[in-house]
């Protein structure tokens, strides 16, 4: 009955030793996809669980304006205390949200996510967008991603290096998921959160979020967002005015961004429950009389391209929803800051269409401008631009919208970052609280090498052995051969290199210098053995699979450094 299962346990090593090589292989693409494929069923779910919750009070999901005032108001009400039990229950010490926490696990522990922290992610996330706080479902999603997809290489027990390609898989098939969006979800995680591009990394990405978005698509259809929009090609007379557009959507994100640290630093001290009865609070009351402000972003945009012309209430809508947003996630309420952004950007496009308008009496580009403001504020906020054209590319489904886009975001970009010195809201939310997420050139090499790659065989391990045994071993041994000294106690367990120096033999003491060793598991990366070695850059770590007491190999200086003068010229 068991031999299968020794079959795939006998294999289990060979493949934890392809994946330690930072290269593409077949089975690392056949990993990313099922990790792709747990991370949109968690996702599926996620959304279904929405759906269902406001399938009891709204007519339409995330139609807020479809129900009484009298009512309206007590579902973020509501659904703040509901998130206080929710983070009650898991901890608040795990209460660690949205794209910043996962870009800090995914530089910092190879993506793997906390259990309770997702739990809390998944639930409260649930709530939030029920109860229509203005967040994004792409917070969720990215972590609940992460966590999925990383799972399959903690329980196959992968080295860490391919762990963390796993979870960006996963994080891809989670947006991709949640927007029918697989190339932007792809470029995405490249761009913002790996920051990378490798392509060895590139390949089992784009396949995790293929499956992404066959896997929703089954559920949910093929339908896109902004398909409802009236995309037409703009006549080139349009662009300058098109330049002048990009130079606002720099000067809103900057705004938008600034407003957000300040709420964040204002309420930092306030208990977390107090400060999701102010964001229920808040809520209730700009919904109660701007119902299209509520909710991720689906809203506004259906307003905006049902009543384009509508000039003061867009207006109304773009104010409340700046409010709601800045307000939700600068008091932590759980979600993301995408979605907001795709609905803050529509209106706003919306709005700046009616000068063309105007001009031509003519409304009919306000469904391409509110595109264009979607993609200006992504790349402005996020610093995200080529994920911003993807972005809407993909879901306008309209190649017209191109060439204006480029010009927007290109200028949206360069109008934050030169004018106003415009972060992107992730690293500005990481710098807040302060985790990090900056690695140095050398743990950036080593991180992408496991141990299993680098290892050697070249060392003999004697346990318990008399000073003799030690001599006569030595005196066999050929280099770099390593002579490693096991000493087990009732108590406690230690490994030494033993080596000669002739420096003892001139005082009188003994010839042979015993030197402690770290071991690590075979899990590991180069970057955790650069940590040990790195002060004296000398000596060995050994490196064990389950029992730190047997050895499987060793690892020397000589080799780091030979890895990092191949790699980079580090050294």
């Amino acid at each position: 009955m068991n031999y299968p299962m020794r079959r795939w346990q006998d294999h289990l090593p060979a493949l934890q030793r392809r994946l330690a090589l930072p290269q593409t292989s077949l089975q690392l693409c056949l990993l990313g996809m099922l990790g792709g494929l747990i991370a949109a069923l968690l996702i599926i779910c996620f959304r279904l669980a929405i759906i269902g919750i406001q399938g009891f009070f709204l007519e339409h999901a995330d139609d807020f304006a479809s129900i009484d005032a009298e009512i309206r108001w007590l579902l973020p009400l509501g659904g703040a205390a509901c998130i206080g039990l929710i983070a009650l229950f898991t901890g608040y010490k795990h209460y660690r949200l949205g794209i910043p926490f996962v870009i800090h696990r995914i530089k910092t522990a190879y993506g793997v996510m906390p259990f309770r922290n997702t739990l809390s992610q998944f639930f409260g996330g649930v709530v939030a967008l029920a109860s229509g706080f203005s967040v994004g479902r792409e917070g969720p999603s990215v972590h609940l991603g992460a966590y999925g997809a990383s799972t399959v290489g903690r329980y196959l027990k992968l080295p860490y290096n391919s762990v963390r390609i796993l979870a960006g898989c996963g994080i891809a098939a989670g947006i991709s998921a949640s927007f029918n969006t697989p190339l932007a979800a792809m470029i995405f995680v490249m761009e913002v959160v790996l920051r990378e591009y490798r392509i060895h990394v590139f390949i089992p990405i784009m396949l995790a979020s293929v499956v992404g978005a066959m896997a929703t698509q089954l559920v949910f259809g093929t339908d896109r967002e902004l398909a409802a929009l009236d995309i037409i090609s703009l006549s080139v007379w349009h662009f300058p005015y098109l330049i002048l557009c990009g130079v606002i959507f720099g000067a809103v994100a900057w705004f938008f961004n600034s407003n957000m640290m300040r709420l964040l630093t204002l309420f930092k001290k306030w208990p977390l429950l107090l400060r999701l009865a102010l964001a229920g609070m808040v809520t209730a009351l700009v919904g109660y009389l701007i119902p299209e402000a509520m909710g991720a972003e689906t809203g506004a945009i259906q307003f905006a391209i049902n009543s384009p012309t509508a000039i003061h209430l867009l207006l109304l809508i773009l104010a409340g929803k700046m409010i709601l947003t800045l307000f939700a996630i600068g008091l932590g309420v759980p979600g993301g800051i995408i979605g907001p952004v795709f609905g803050i950007g529509v209106v706003l496009g919306t709005i700046l269409a009616i000068v063309p308008a105007v001009i031509v009496d003519n409304s009919s580009n306000a469904g391409t401008y509110a595109v264009l403001g979607m993609a200006g504020m992504m790349a402005a906020t996020l610093h995200a631009p080529l994920a911003a054209l993807v972005a809407v590319l993909e879901l306008a489904a309209n190649q017209h919208i191109i060439l204006p886009a480029m010009l927007v975001i290109v200028t949206a970009y360069v109008t934050t970052v030169q004018f106003f010195n415009n972060k992107s809201i992730f690293l500005m939310q990481l710098d807040f609280m302060q985790l990090p997420y900056k690695l140095s050139p050398a743990d950036d090499v080593l991180q992408k090498v496991g141990v299993l790659a680098v290892i050697s065989q070249e060392y003999q391990v004697l346990a318990n052995p008399d000073e003799q045994t030690v001599l006569a071993s030595l005196d066999t041994l050929q280099p770099p051969t390593q002579l490693i000294i096991k000493r087990h106690t009732s108590d406690s367990l230690q490994f030494f290199t033993a080596q000669y120096d002739i420096s003892l033999t001139l005082s009188g003491e003994s010839a042979v210098q015993y030197t402690p060793i770290q071991g690590l598991s075979h899990q590991s990366t180069m970057a955790e053995v650069f940590a040990i070695l790195e002060d004296e850059r000398e000596g060995l770590v050994y490196i064990y699979q389950d029992d730190p007491a047997h050895p499987i190999g060793i690892i020397r200086w000589d080799q780091l450094r030979a890895l990092l003068t191949k790699q980079n010229n580090l050294l």
